[in-house]
């Protein structure tokens, strides 16, 4: 009997000894069947399968308790949602996403009930635009004082996720700590379990480097990413899916893809994206992995995941700002599959199979289209808004680009004048000094 069977087994004999039987939220028990959820619970306590069923059931009772799966954009504190404590941005080297605590915005008094909602909002969010796939929680400590930390919403924050995501999380990044916060930060860190303590990293501007990379890292880390919070509503259709029979497949291919030919790219909430659905085939775990030929502009979430058997993962493909839609004609996509042993497997591991897999490597090529046109300076309807928004985004930093140089022109050239006044000052007196003579 597999471990997996064994835990839905201790499960389902868990719920016959409470009485009465609880009911659950429908969404939630999917997660009992779901293969690839069972073995992040697994992995989260090292393959004691009693811990794990033990884990799963609390799961269950949590979610139906807290109404984890009605949390959305409608439910929260809009104004804690863009206020920018939680946002997610950026990678860390093991290509997993950052979730920022960008401590100094939290100032006492502050709803906490309303606080630790958004931050659930995030991880649920999470969770469907990265597949399950880990994320790195990064506090952000530079700037803040006492008044800015509370450490009622720290120990919830490790609580959840110690308790009801499993093995969810790659690093636990605490940045720029101020010394005055040390005393509180030693409470927190007893509160982790021992494997997430292996994961825990504190470090300063110069260290950050070694877990983010500087093209990854904001410039008020000390990197060279430029972003500013701004909130963004989520796409519509994260959700792993159930997969539907239809005429799109060649049989022995181990991925399906839809689209199987051309990404469409489209104006969506103010963002330039494409949608791409990616379902196994196969009768054994694939990884995959997305590249592309533009590697610069494009956000894909996420860029690379295992999936069972059957079971498919939305893809959101992000145009960068600074690029017109007209520019994805002439970009092409690859995604790449591989036969995968098991479904947890270290980036090392990975690494391996994808350098000696050789051709059993499946290839599958997309093109990409703009559905919209530039935008015209007449506006009719909200989707022309966000077309004339972007486009307007655009040529501002083209003309941004072209005042700093500019301004780096003039400043040239104000040297230029100034060493030319000096100079001629110079030969002056000492024309005067040889008539003297």
């Amino acid at each position: 009997m597999s471990k997996l069977s064994e835990i839905r087994i201790l499960y389902e004999a868990k719920l016959k000894e409470v009485v009465p039987t609880p009911t659950f939220d429908p969404r939630d028990l999917e997660k009992v069947k779901n293969d690839k959820y069972l073995y992040r619970v697994l992995e989260h306590h090292s393959n004691n399968v009693q811990m794990a069923a033990d884990m799963l059931f609390n799961i269950m009772v949590w979610r139906k308790e807290n109404n984890i799966n009605d949390i959305n954009e409608s439910t929260v504190n809009l104004d804690v949602l863009k206020q920018g404590l939680y946002f997610p941005h950026g990678r860390d080297i093991d290509s997993c996403l950052l979730l920022v605590m960008r401590s100094k915005v939290y100032a006492k008094g502050q709803d906490v009930e309303a606080v630790k909602k958004v931050f659930i909002y995030w991880l649920e969010r999470l969770e469907r635009e990265e597949g399950g796939k880990k994320i790195t929680l990064f506090f952000d400590m530079d700037g803040c004082g006492v008044n800015n930390m509370n450490i009622n919403i720290i120990s919830y924050m490790i609580n959840v996720l110690k308790c009801y995501y499993p093995n969810f999380i790659n690093y636990v990044i605490i940045f720029q700590m101020p010394w005055i916060l040390s005393a509180g930060f030693k409470i927190v860190k007893e509160m982790l379990p021992a494997q997430a303590i292996e994961r825990l990293r504190m470090v300063n501007k110069d260290k950050l480097k070694d877990l983010v990379a500087p093209e990854q890292a904001l410039v008020s880390w000390g990197g060279k990413d430029t972003y500013k919070f701004t909130f963004e509503p989520e796409a519509k259709g994260n959700e792993p899916i159930k997969i539907q029979e239809d005429d799109n497949y060649s049989p022995g291919e181990m991925l399906r893809l839809k689209p199987t030919k051309t990404l469409q790219f489209n104006f969506i909430n103010n963002k330039i994206t494409a949608q791409l659905i990616i379902t196994n085939m196969d009768d054994s775990l694939i990884a995959f992995k997305i590249r592309t030929t533009a590697p610069e502009k494009y956000a894909v979430r996420p860029s690379s995941g295992i999936l069972p058997t059957r079971v498919s993962q939305s893809i959101e493909i992000i145009l960068q700002s600074g690029f017109e839609i007209d520019s994805v004609d002439k970009d092409r996509f690859l995604i790449v599959s591989v036969h995968v042993p098991k479904l947890n497997m270290s980036q090392k591991e990975l690494s391996t199979i994808w350098k000696t897999a050789g051709s059993n490597i499946d290839e599958y090529r997309l093109n990409c289209a703009s559905l919209t046109q530039k935008a015209t300076p007449t506006v009719s309807t909200t989707g022309d808004v966000s077309t004339v928004s972007v486009s307007l985004q655009n040529d501002f930093n083209k003309l941004r680009k072209s005042l700093n140089f500019v301004k780096w022109f003039q400043l040239l050239t104000i040297v230029l004048m100034v060493g030319s006044i000096v100079l001629n000052v110079i030969i002056y007196k000492n024309s005067r000094q040889c008539d003297k003579i």
